[in-house]
């Protein structure tokens, strides 16, 4: 079956850069995640008339037959790679073979389905845990492989960094224009609330929210809280990579941030006050801080004339009103 396909694609130059047809047919893989959600809404808000998404019980990623033959059956024109398997440090520590098996899989089976059906335009989606540990700070693109990743989640950063090489390649061999954008640490609605299984800022307002509904007078969290850390609303990422489908074309990835980092000690603060907690906040330092710092370089996506809208406390408090709202149907 491949093999036909393989004969039957066309060659696709460059596309051209300005708006995208919003009828034109557009696969946005992992639709219902944290991303993928948010670009779904922002995309319909901006009229897109045949988006197409598919829930995994529907579309089982890590299957590759039915993933080209689902490509075989829709025929998409612009594909948003935001499927993955994501979590918080400790998931990522004591589970790195599911997360490198499953993202390579999924990432290979969407990109080869797309290749093989001349996809012309598709954006896939990375991660800032791709860069070295110690890399500079702000990290730049081009600090990619440059030195160690960061242990707790070098499996999923090599799934990541394979993303990006894989979109390079395509780029090289079949002249499509593809494009990978590496957003930093995203949070807002849709996101995952799991005691174990969530990233920090979800994590850490699950647990001021469940202190203070139990009237706790601590709360505890990993590590020592001097780590730094930036966050983007996942309402602004959504626009990001909208306005890279739009305006941008070109081999190296994008990094996608505000260019402001916090302390996670002063992120809990923050987020202790948006849920209207009133305890004392210790810190476990024999558990893993991760890496001391992780700011992106955000020069080239402001060159290309996209900022965020959204700053920490309006996006934390925006967050909070959502996971009251929704306590009783979140992801755990």
């Amino acid at each position: 079956m491949e093999r036909e396909i393989w004969r039957k694609r066309v060659r696709s130059g460059s596309v051209a850069l300005g708006p995208l047809n919003r009828s034109a047919t557009t696969f946005i893989a992992g639709h219902r995640g944290l991303v993928g959600s948010a670009i779904w809404r922002l995309m319909k808000r901006e009229g897109f008339t045949n988006l197409v998404g598919r829930p995994r019980s529907e579309l089982d990623l890590t299957d590759r037959r039915a993933v080209f033959e689902f490509f075989g059956e829709i025929r998409p024109e612009v594909v948003v790679l935001a499927a993955a398997k994501v979590g918080g440090i400790q998931a990522n520590n004591n589970y790195p073979v599911d997360f490198l098996s499953v993202n390579m899989q999924i990432q290979t089976n969407v990109m080869d389905a797309a290749v093989a059906y001349g996809v012309p335009r598709l954006l896939f989606l990375g991660s800032s845990c791709i860069y070295p540990k110690f890399a500079e700070q702000p990290i730049r693109e081009d600090s990619l492989l440059t030195g160690h990743l960061e242990p707790t989640n070098d499996a999923y950063a090599i799934a990541k960094i394979a993303g990006i090489i894989n979109v390079q390649a395509v780029r090289r061999q079949h002249g499509l224009s593809w494009i990978s954008a590496m957003p930093t640490n995203l949070y807002g609605p849709g996101d995952n609330f799991s005691p174990t299984g969530s990233h920090v800022l979800p994590a850490l307002i699950q647990r001021y929210s469940t202190a203070r509904e139990t009237g706790s007078n601590v709360v505890t969290n990993w590590g020592t809280g001097t780590p730094r850390r930036e966050f983007l609303h996942v309402d602004d990422m959504a626009d990001a990579c909208l306005h890279l489908l739009e305006n941008y074309d070109g081999p190296q990835q994008v990094n996608v941030g505000t260019g402001v980092d916090h302390s996670l000690a002063d992120i809990a603060s923050t987020v202790a006050t948006a849920v209207g907690y009133q305890g004392r906040t210790e810190w476990d330092d024999s558990k893993p801080d991760g890496t001391p710092r992780k700011l992106l370089d955000v020069t080239k996506l402001h060159d290309l004339g996209w900022k965020h809208a959204i700053d920490l406390e309006q996006g934390i408090s925006r967050t909070v009103s959502w996971y009251r709202a929704n306590v009783a149907d979140l992801r755990r």
